[in-house]
């Protein structure tokens, strides 16, 4: 049996494999993931920046071709393309239920601060170990949206350029420095009402 080229994957060969695998065919499957499940792992890693999150995507992704190759149309798109949407998909969806364990706002804006801002009941020590502008930021931080408060966390406290980011949340880069923009003018508003309070 010939090596698979995982590099450089045949479109007829995967499209081959993919009727096979529609037709319950599990040697054709198995040459599929041989062929391409070190290129869709390397997608799902960038993604997702930890190997077992991505190797949870990955068995997903494989499990959901498996089960919808019956559906693939050639004529929307390539194979390749069709299984890397998979992978990425499931891919955004781990990312989105895992979020809290990747720690994208940095240290500033963990559990315990978001717990006291929160926390009506929070004693004065509680409130003199997070400072006014801290507190002021973390508060104005809270308001943007989950995946804009990301993009601004993973490029301001982690120090990633803005094609990182977008590699990192698996978006374009047009995407990441709109929305870096527009969150930066949001924070900007947001702690100039503060300080007029």
């Amino acid at each position: 049996m010939a090596v698979p080229d995982t590099l450089h994957p045949d479109p007829e060969q995967l499209a081959t494999w993919l009727h096979g695998t529609a037709q319950g065919d599990a040697a054709a499957f198995r040459a599929l993931y041989d062929t391409i499940s070190p290129k869709l792992f390397g997608y799902a890693l960038r993604i997702l920046g930890k190997r077992e999150l991505a190797e949870e995507a990955l068995q997903d992704g494989f499990v959901a071709i498996w089960n919808g190759a019956a559906g693939y149309q050639r004529h929307l798109a390539a194979p390749m393309t069709w299984m890397t949407t998979i992978v990425r998909n499931k891919s955004l969806d781990l990312l989105r239920r895992c979020a809290h364990d990747l720690d994208i706002d940095g240290p500033v804006f963990d559990a315990e601060i978001m717990a006291a801002l929160q926390d009506p009941r929070a004693t004065p020590i509680d409130a003199l170990l997070i400072s006014h502008d801290a507190k002021a930021l973390a508060y104005c931080m809270s308001l943007l949206e989950g995946a804009h408060r990301q993009v601004v966390g993973l490029a301001f406290f982690h120090d990633l350029s803005h094609s990182e980011v977008a590699q990192q949340m698996a978006i374009p880069i047009g995407t990441v420095k709109t929305w870096i923009r527009r969150s930066l003018e949001r924070l900007k508003t947001c702690l100039v009402k503060g300080e007029r309070a």
